[in-house]
């Protein structure tokens, strides 16, 4: 099942809003052929410090759970926000459930990523709209030992294992860092290359 439209519909009918949609795969192309091919540097080494998550972006909903509440269905939050019964998807490996504490915030273009890529030269306030950054295809709740297992790996060393999203997750990547004039290293971009070529 190709999971790329950006609204499903719940049990009720009503429309539930997803993964912001990543341009279409030849834009990606298009974009990727714009970003510069430089080597990934860690100096000075990265910090998770660095990048302030989860932001209140309503009331007393942070970031995390307003994408919980965007990803998943029938989601029921209490006073705090916290989700506290629903149905979530994860769209990397399609394997469901319906504890909210089973599901990573995952930053599709990890933060150690961005961080040799570029970010390492932001200033915090940048840093930390990138980490909470609900408008591009960057945050998604996803199986949490599958995010785990993910790591900061880029997309030459890892992609979801469910198939039929991949194509999704290589246009989203090119998405970020084409908005975040974020490098690629050489090994990357031939991957995506090659990804993009099958889209």
């Amino acid at each position: 099942m190709l999971l790329q439209a950006v609204v499903v519909f719940g049990a009720l009918g009503t429309a539930l809003a997803a993964l912001p949609t990543p341009v279409t795969a030849a834009t990606a192309r298009t974009y990727l052929s714009e970003l510069t091919v430089a080597a990934e540097s860690n100096v000075p080494a990265y910090s998770r410090d660095l990048f302030k998550t989860w932001d209140i972006i309503s009331g007393t909903c942070d970031t995390r759970e307003t994408v919980l509440k965007r990803d998943g269905t029938n989601v029921v939050t209490d006073s705090s926000c916290k989700a506290t019964a629903g149905h979530w998807v994860s769209p990397y490996d399609a394997v469901a459930t319906t504890l909210a504490s089973d599901l990573d915030i995952d930053h599709l273009v990890p933060l150690k990523e961005a961080w040799v890529s570029g970010a390492r030269l932001w200033t915090d306030a940048q840093r930390e709209a990138f980490a909470n950054d609900l408008t591009r295809p960057q945050l998604v709740a996803v199986t949490d030992n599958l995010n785990e297992s993910k790591g900061d790996q880029d997309v030459a060393n890892w992609v979801p294992p469910l198939a039929s999203y991949v194509c999704t997750y290589v246009r989203a990547w090119v998405t970020v860092k084409h908005f975040y004039k974020l490098s690629v290293d050489s090994v990357e971009k031939t991957a995506l290359q090659n990804y993009l070529a099958n889209c």
